[in-house]
């Protein structure tokens, strides 16, 4: 009797464990619920527009954007994950109109968001197949629930890159930059190149990062003329395979430094006029306009001499210099001005016209 006792109060336990259990799932039923819960919008992040790629002779460096804001516009404080999707079709049979077979995804982990700056997330993908399209979209996860649309998508096609082009140099003008490299004729398995070839200029600023000037271009130099007197630049040229789907990113050549002078002369002065006291003589000019000046010198000739002698230098923005050491001997002294600049180089002008200082 105790034994049977025992097992229907077991029994009983049993279903009282399961009993909330059953009416928990009869609830849920009765509510709708067939599956997993669609997110909320406040949760799912927005889809990344801004997918893009750079080619080099390892592979492919993809780039994006953290997304910062959900699809409802609540700021995001992290992304959990990235999945990365990618297809590979070759060349040979590859159809324009046909869908894309992206294969299963790569998840890369995500991370906070900083509080006033974006976040840029970098996914590198080696050992391509020559003669092979690539394509890659992504998308950002909020937990294993909460997805993102999909990204633009971006494609290329690989193949054996270009030699990295050998001899850049630089010169440096008057705001301005002339490159010259030599041209590309090898892949980088020493192969001949069978297609086209562009190249692509890339410039950083004191050492700082690199950045892509303009479109590649087929010619073997190059004028930069965005750039500032004075300042320090490093260049490096990267040879480009051009392919009907697109180009292949091949080596990059050594980088090159150069600064850009300021070779310029300022005007000529004018306005030069000279008087002629007892004991010396007045010389003063035309003010520059300009906020370029550094200082003026000034010139002196005997009436005996063919050519002008540095006789002092005036700060600018002064205009006026007393020769008080004239030579008694001469009857008339003939005077003139230069202006010297304010770059490196130190330009200094054309010396003006001359005025002359006789004794009264």
């Amino acid at each position: 009797m105790a034994n049977m006792t025992k097992y229907f109060k077991k029994k009983a336990l049993a279903f009282l464990f399961i009993l909330p259990t059953a009416v928990l799932l009869l609830d849920l039923a009765g509510c709708g619920y067939k599956s997993v819960p669609v997110p909320p919008e406040d949760m799912v992040p927005n889809p990344i527009t801004d997918l893009r790629y750079e080619l080099s002779e390892k592979g492919v460096k993809l780039s994006w954007t953290y997304p910062g804001r959900t699809v409802a516009g609540h700021k995001l404080l992290e992304i959990t994950s990235f999945d990365v999707y990618r297809a590979v079709v070759p060349l040979s049979s590859y159809c324009k109109d046909c869908p894309i077979p992206f294969g299963s995804p790569i998840n890369l982990p995500g991370g906070i968001l900083p509080e006033n700056e974006p976040r840029i997330a970098v996914h590198e993908s080696t050992l391509l197949r020559p003669d092979h399209l690539y394509f890659f979209k992504v998308k950002s996860k909020m937990g294993w629930w909460a997805e993102s649309e999909d990204s633009n998508i971006v494609s290329f096609v690989w193949s054996i890159p270009p030699k990295a082009p050998m001899g850049l140099e630089a010169v440096g003008g008057d705001r301005k930059i002339d490159l010259h490299w030599q041209a590309v004729n090898e892949k980088l398995d020493g192969r001949p190149l069978n297609q086209a070839v562009k190249y692509q200029i890339y410039r950083s600023l004191g050492g700082g990062a690199f950045v892509q000037l303009g479109q590649p271009t087929a010619e073997t130099r190059y004028r930069d003329e965005e750039v500032l007197n004075g300042k320090r630049y490093f260049y490096k040229v990267q040879a480009m395979g051009v392919h009907e789907q697109g180009m292949v990113g091949g080596g990059l050549s050594t980088d090159v430094a150069v600064v850009p002078v300021d070779m310029t002369p300022p005007p000529v002065v004018t306005g030069v006029q000279a008087l002629r006291t007892a004991k010396s003589v007045k010389i003063f000019w035309d003010k520059d306009q300009s906020d370029e000046i550094k200082e003026y010198v000034v010139y002196r000739r005997k009436s005996s001499a063919k050519k002008s002698e540095p006789i002092a230098k005036v700060n600018a923005p002064y205009t006026l210099y007393t020769d008080n050491q004239p030579p008694e001997d001469e009857e008339c002294l003939y005077y003139a001005v230069t202006a010297i600049d304010k770059s490196e180089s130190a330009n200094e002008s054309s010396l003006s016209a001359e005025t002359k200082a006789c004794k009264q």
